[in-house]
Order: C-alpha cells, then structure tokens, then sequence
C-alpha cells in the first residue's frame, strides 16, 4: 500500500499529526525503558544524584537542541520569532546539551561515577521512534535529503525524489542498537561508561557524514551547524577515540 507524505491520517474526524504523536511516543518509552532497565541493574549512583543528572540533562538539552536549530536556518528564525524558536529542536543539540547539563550537574553534586551507559539503549529506541514520525511528515520537517536518482530516493511530499534520511539514520541506528548490546553481552568487564561514549562518537560521526546528503544552505567553514556540532562532539570523546584507535591497530598488528 502506497503512503503519501506527509502522513497525517483522518479518525473520527480528526487530522492526526503523526510526527508529533511518535515523538511524545518516543519520549514516553524512552523513559518506560530506562526505569525498566535502571531497575534491573545496580545502579552506582544514588536516586537524589541520578534525579539531579537528568534534570541537568533536561535543562541542557531544552538550551542547546534549539540553539543549534536556529543556527541551522537563523533567518527563517528571525523572522517567524520566537515561537519558531522554542518549537524548533534538534536531536543532536539535545544530545551534546544533555551531555554538558549532565557533567555540570554531576560537578555541582560532586559525583565522580559515570552516568551514561544507563541512558544509551532508552536514548537509541527513542531517536528511533522519532525519526519513524520524521518520515512521516515528508518535506515538513528538515529530515529530508538532496534529490536524487539513487534507487532509494523517494517522493517524501514534494513530487521530487529525495534521499530518504530519516530512513537512513533508522537503519543505521537498528544496526548501532545491535552493536552496543553485542558489545555490553561479550566485552565484560566493560569500562564504566565506555557504552555511552561508543554511541556518541558512532551517531555523531554518522549524522556528520548524513548532513552532506541534505539541502544544507547555511554554513561556516563549508560546515553546516549540525556538522561543526558533530567535530566539537568528536573533539569532547577525542582521548577515547585515540584510545579505541590504538587498540584496533593493535588488534590488527596481532593478526
């Protein structure tokens, strides 16, 4: 059965804005999964500390997710004021934002353990769940991609074959959700928040090599804002990514 996008079905009389609904989806089983999962484990850190460190990520991710929104389109956020400011945001400013409130919070605190693996897995099913619903709004939200005559380009909307992004991030996050629950299942004992920094450095290197494929029209540096976000994020993680490098050579030198 053909979907015209953007997809917003009529029941009972009422259009129904997918892309909302999946994200209040997305965020509500986020966090169903995190306490399953925080349940089941033994966390390290206290109810009081962990309750702070997502209060800092929330405050952290609400500041930059629309900082980084409005540099991606500063005059159409100019002009439509600041409404369109506090209900555009982006998923990577979130992220980056969150991470930030959470060192800051964890700071003010003073909790020395990490925090992040335990957000991981919740993290990946809700950027999932999310992006389904960026699909479905087509070319009415900025998920989509360049035209393109590659055989998965698809109408999202605007009778022109785009590059369907928000199903290239779905796929690749599928295959990262595998990944990470390889990685906690056979790579034990596993440095404390070594998950997390592994899904970072992964998602931001990947939504860095993503942005070229989109209809990018502002830049610094040939950069486009969510790019230069990405290289700042691989810059936080830039021990990690020299200590996982060395490794792999090593591994290799040994084959």
């Amino acid at each position: 059965m053909d979907i015209t996008l953007p997809f917003e079905p009529i029941l009972f009389g009422i259009k129904w804005n997918m892309h909302l609904i999946l994200e209040y989806l997305a965020f509500f089983t986020a966090f169903r999964y995190y306490v399953f999962l925080r349940n089941r484990s033994a966390d390290s850190i206290s109810s009081t500390n962990r309750l702070s460190i997502i209060i800092g990520a929330i405050f952290g991710a609400l500041l930059l997710s629309r900082i980084v929104a409005f540099l991606e389109n500063p005059i159409l956020h100019s002009q439509e004021g600041w409404m369109a400011l506090m209900n555009n945001k982006t998923i990577m400013g979130g992220l980056f934002g969150g991470l930030l409130g959470v060192e800051l919070a964890k700071l003010m605190i003073d909790e020395k353990e990490s925090s992040g693996d335990l957000f991981s897995f919740p993290i990946l099913l809700g950027i999932i769940l999310g992006r389904v619903g960026c699909f479905l709004a087509g070319t009415n939200e900025f998920t989509y991609g360049k035209e393109t005559s590659f055989f998965m380009g698809m109408n999202l909307g605007d009778g022109l074959n785009r590059h369907p992004i928000a199903l290239y991030e779905v796929f690749f996050l599928l295959l990262l959700f595998i990944l990470l629950k390889r990685i906690q299942k056979f790579s034990q004992p596993l440095e404390s928040g070594m998950l997390f920094k592994i899904f970072m450095i992964l998602y931001f290197t990947f939504r860095f090599l993503i942005e070229f494929l989109k209809p990018n029209t502002y830049f610094t540096l040939g950069l486009s804002s969510i790019q230069i976000l990405c290289l700042i994020c691989l810059l936080y993680y830039q021990q990690t990514i020299r200590q996982a490098t060395a490794y792999a050579l090593k591994k290799l030198h040994l084959l």
